[in-house]
């Protein structure tokens, strides 16, 4: 049987080339060109004719969705046997519900779209990488097989490196207290939470910590860093509570415009430490932000 054959958008370049090289795995060229009015041209370099396809494209807006869609339904029109979509981050995981009449659920929509593809002869994997809701790995449809892995092993690792043999590990609100509970527990270390109050004009205030954070390094865990809004005010409360030092740990750093040099700036966190599951990660990689690869994660599960 041949090797697997990686094809990414190009936003995912770098983490298709790191899986293939780890892997051994043949990489699929693809040429592009942009028409006069708009569109995109993309053609498949390499004959994937009977081949397993694995197509590295994380969704992190809308025309990396719609790219990375068309690629894959080549990739099935021209015969491959079986497609693996490493989809490293699922963008629109905010609406993943409707709280309010007429809103439309996203995450929904797109899993529906992405299930549209029409399916190879064994069938279409999509891989997915710690959702901010392990439900959206089922709005998939019945010819998909929808699978969620987790980056559990390279988050208590930088927490790790960072927080030494004892810190807290903490979260920035109660809404992760369950998922962090469970990696301070792995860890063998204690946990902390703190308490937030929404005003009626929707801005929040934190009201207290739960933990004794006093002279000690807390290290603060989420599955994503977005503005940094919420983990800049979870960092204040800590140090206001007496801890020595806050670092950050999360799978996506998403971080859009200046998100990141506002966070630097703050001098709120000596380090944060995240992955290249965003794109955004690696071009804003720079002192005090570490970033991994998580391309070991899904060539272990692929192998």
């Amino acid at each position: 049987m041949s090797t697997p054959l990686v094809v990414s958008i190009p936003s995912y370049e770098d983490l298709a080339k790191r899986l293939a090289d780890a892997e051994g795995w043949d990489r699929c060229a693809v040429e592009r060109r942009r028409f006069s009015d708009g569109e995109t041209y993309q053609r498949l370099i390499e004959d994937v004719r009977g081949r397993d396809v694995v197509l590295v494209a994380g969704t992190a807006d809308e025309a990396d969705t719609l790219q990375a869609y068309d690629l894959a339904s080549a990739i099935t029109r021209y015969g491959a046997r079986r497609l693996t979509w490493v989809l490293p981050y699922f963008g629109c995981q905010t609406m993943e519900r409707s709280t309010r009449p007429g809103e439309v659920v996203t995450a929904k929509t797109r899993a529906r779209l992405i299930s549209s593809v029409p399916p190879p002869a064994l069938g279409t994997r999509v891989l997915l990488m710690d959702l901010h809701t392990p439900g959206i790995a089922f709005y998939f449809g019945d010819s998909v097989q929808a699978f969620h892995l987790y980056a559990k092993a390279m988050v208590m690792e930088a927490a790790k490196e960072f927080g030494g043999e004892d810190f807290v590990l903490a979260a920035p609100d109660a809404g992760r207290a369950k998922w962090v509970q469970s990696l301070a527990n792995d860890l063998g270390v204690e946990v902390a939470f703190v308490y937030k109050r929404r005003h009626p004009n929707g801005k929040t205030e934190v009201t207290g910590v739960d933990a004794r954070v006093k002279g000690r390094t807390v290290v603060i865990y989420d599955d994503m860093i977005r503005t940094g809004g919420t983990l800049l005010k979870a960092a204040q409360a800590y140090l206001d509570a007496g801890a020595t030092q806050c670092f950050a740990v999360t799978t996506h750093l998403v971080l859009p415009g200046d998100s990141w040099e506002r966070i630097r700036d703050s001098k709120l966190l000596v380090g944060v430490a995240g992955t290249d599951s965003h794109p955004r990660a690696r071009l804003i990689e720079s002192p005090g932000l570490t970033v991994r690869t998580v391309a070991p994660v899904f060539g272990d599960w692929l192998r």
